[in-house]
């Protein structure tokens, strides 16, 4: 017999049962599309328009487009770059670290962070290959066989390092968040009445059965894909840190930004998730499997996070101080004086100050506030970006040389462009996709000797048996644990 905690907090309320789970899921995907999701996905493709213009800009007159000038030739593509590449993190962290350590409340969110870690690094991915200037040529940064003679690519370059730990975790990523998917898709094959909807998902359910193989093999697949991913969740922003922690520019030279920028990576990544879970509940209408206590657990992880990155902003000062070199002094004096004052101080409040408003209970499961907290770190991350690359570089050894930069409406126009590239993505995932993890949530639901669920309803504290309830579909996972 197993007994549950009165004091447990349910993961799923309303006393769901397998049926309700596989209906509320299904529902986005089988109706036809409302009037909200068309309204947001023209927002979204409009965005996307601006995107594709801009990109044609850029390749047909140059990156001369761009507000780049010698003194600072990286600016809003790199820190754009850095920002996308971070909010992916939340992804992996949610999948595959929670996963391990068995946090039962990753369930009702992991399917969405997964899918918003694949779509931010595809809009990442769009920036240095525009920064190349000729990005047919792309494919140079790959250790390939040519026939040019010496032409290899440096291995000492943590240019070169980026390409392997961006595809890796796009790899990676693709095939953990595909692999969670496939019983859900076969859910949705079976419901399926029309012939080219039956057929599409069958086909992307790679003929899935539901059987005690097919299961155990789908366990195992996703533990060994969780150690292989909780690595990356390290490795792939310290590695984008070293683009700059290797070079020898003051404000870049320091050992304090791996830890630093994984915890930014982090901290945004949940940021990101946060809004968009927040209004995915809503048109959705998701409540009862993505509840106050999922986002009160994310807010909390969030203000961990985020303070973890205001001890980091501390520690890079005093370093400056203690280094007594007076370059490094001066670069960090002057992101907070300087003429760029007001985006080192927009960081500051919304990374350092912002998160701290979780530790109020109130704002901790307060829906709106939690929204509009998520947005202001996620602006806070943006500005963290542009401090540390422009501020470093438009004052450098030489005063003949300082210059400012402002960004170009082209600039302007690839980064709201891959606003909607990614959310057209998302909009289109919500709406084919099964947003929520229906397997991984159906395990979390237990029932009684009444075929009752208490722990997705009334938590009365009651004795359970752990079995399949009578009438659960057989698709639905099992309880294994023996009768006392």
């Amino acid at each position: 017999m197993q007994h549950v905690s009165p004091v447990r907090i349910p993961l799923v309320t309303s006393g769901k049962t397998y049926h309700d789970v596989t209906q509320d899921v299904c529902r986005q995907v089988e109706a036809k599309p409302n009037i909200r999701w068309m309204a947001a996905l023209a927002v979204a493709l409009f965005f996307l328009g601006i995107f594709f213009y801009s990109v044609y800009r850029t390749l047909w007159y140059g990156i001369g487009e761009w507000g780049l000038n010698k003194t600072v030739d990286w600016a809003w593509d790199i820190t754009n770059f850095v920002w996308w590449v971070g909010i992916g993190h939340a992804g992996t962290l949610i999948s595959a670290v929670l996963l391990l350590f068995r946090q039962k409340w990753r369930t009702s969110i992991n399917r969405a962070a997964e899918a918003m870690t694949i779509f931010a690094v595809i809009c990442a991915a769009m920036f240095p290959v525009l920064h190349m200037g000729r990005p047919w040529l792309a494919y140079w940064v790959l250790p390939l066989q040519n026939t040019w003679g010496s032409l290899w690519v440096n291995f000492n370059s943590p240019l070169l390092w980026d390409v392997f730990a961006i595809s890796t975790y796009f790899s990676v990523s693709l095939v953990f968040w595909y692999t969670g998917l496939i019983p859900d898709f076969a859910t949705i094959r079976d419901r399926a009445k029309g012939p080219i909807a039956r057929r599409a998902y069958a086909l992307l359910s790679f003929g899935w059965k539901g059987g005690a193989k097919h299961w155990s093999r789908y366990e195992t697949v996703s533990l060994i894909l969780a150690g292989v991913s909780t690595p990356l969740v390290l490795s792939v922003h310290t590695i984008v840190s070293m683009d700059f922690a290797t070079s020898v520019v003051p404000g870049w030279h320091t050992t304090i930004f791996p830890p630093y920028f994984v915890a930014g990576a982090i901290f945004s990544g949940f940021a990101m998730v946060l809004t968009l879970m927040l209004i995915t509940r809503v048109v959705f209408r998701l409540e009862d499997y993505i509840t106050l206590e999922h986002i009160a657990l994310m807010n909390k992880i969030m203000m961990i996070t985020g303070s973890i990155v205001g001890v980091a902003y501390i520690t890079e000062f005093f370093i400056a101080w203690y280094s007594q070199v007076e370059f490094e002094q001066y670069a960090f004096i002057n992101r907070a004086t300087g003429p760029y004052w007001w985006a080192y101080w927009s960081m500051m409040t919304c990374n350092v100050i912002s998160p701290q408003l979780v530790w109020i209970r109130r704002i901790r499961y307060s829906i709106p506030a939690t929204f509009i907290l998520s947005i202001i770190v996620n602006i806070g991350m943006w500005f963290e970006r542009f401090v540390i690359i422009v501020t470093s570089l438009h004052r450098d050894y030489l005063p003949s040389s300082w210059a400012m930069f402002s960004p170009s409406i082209i600039d302007i126009g690839i980064y709201v462009g891959t606003l909607g590239l990614f959310f057209t993505l998302f909009l289109l995932f919500a709406k084919f996709f099964p947003v929520i993890n229906m397997a991984e949530v159906k395990s979390i639901l237990k029932y009684g000797v009444d075929n009752g669920p208490t722990y997705g309803g009334n938590n009365t504290g009651a004795q359970q048996s752990s079995y399949r309830p009578t009438g659960a579909p057989a698709s639905a996972p099992v309880n294994y644990n023996k009768h006392d």
